[in-house]
């Protein structure tokens, strides 16, 4: 297992479909193991192969409210959604910024393990979007370009502010 470099906005990388993973191999097994470290060495929420510059529908998203850990996603996709949420969200990508963006607030995806074994996973609010977030990498797209408005520094500033009042309680 290692750490790998995030790619950040203005790599081609990021604006390319993922192909889709045909090998459940131990290539593919240690492509995840690393995506897993480098999540976990982040702090991120999520993280899908072509932020790590490998373009397979692959990616990693962390159930941190609730207690699934993090989760394996291969092959995914969204069979199903419902709702609305919208908040502020960033992206390991895009180091420093934060845009106002509006997900579905419940989706069920089918996805594959890290062993060709088909399941479905229903996720609701910071989990469905994660989820979202993920997915959008796998066919090219950031969060940047569905944004309602980018927030500014000020803005940045209070919402640390408020995020961390709240857990300190």
């Amino acid at each position: 297992m290692a750490l790998r470099n995030i790619v950040t906005v203005g790599d081609p990388v990021l604006n390319k479909t993922c192909r889709k993973v045909t090998l459940f191999d131990r290539r593919l097994h240690e492509l995840l193991d690393d995506m897993a470290d480098t999540l976990e060495e982040a702090n991120g929420v999520g993280l899908a192969a072509p932020q790590v510059g490998v373009l397979r529908r692959a990616v990693l998203v962390d159930d941190v409210e609730g207690d699934l850990g993090v989760i394996e996603l291969i092959n995914p996709e969204i069979t199903h959604s419902e709702g609305e949420q919208t908040d502020a969200e960033g992206c390991l990508s895009v180091p420093g910024e934060y845009g106002i963006v509006t997900r579905p607030q419940k989706v069920t995806v089918r996805a594959q393990t890290r062993h060709g074994k088909w399941f479905e996973l229903e996720a609701e609010g910071l989990l469905a979007r994660a989820v979202c977030h993920e997915l959008d990498h796998l066919e090219g797209h950031l969060y940047t370009e569905i944004a309602e408005r980018m927030l500014s520094k000020e803005e940045l500033e209070e919402l640390a502010q408020k995020n961390e009042a709240e857990s300190d309680t």
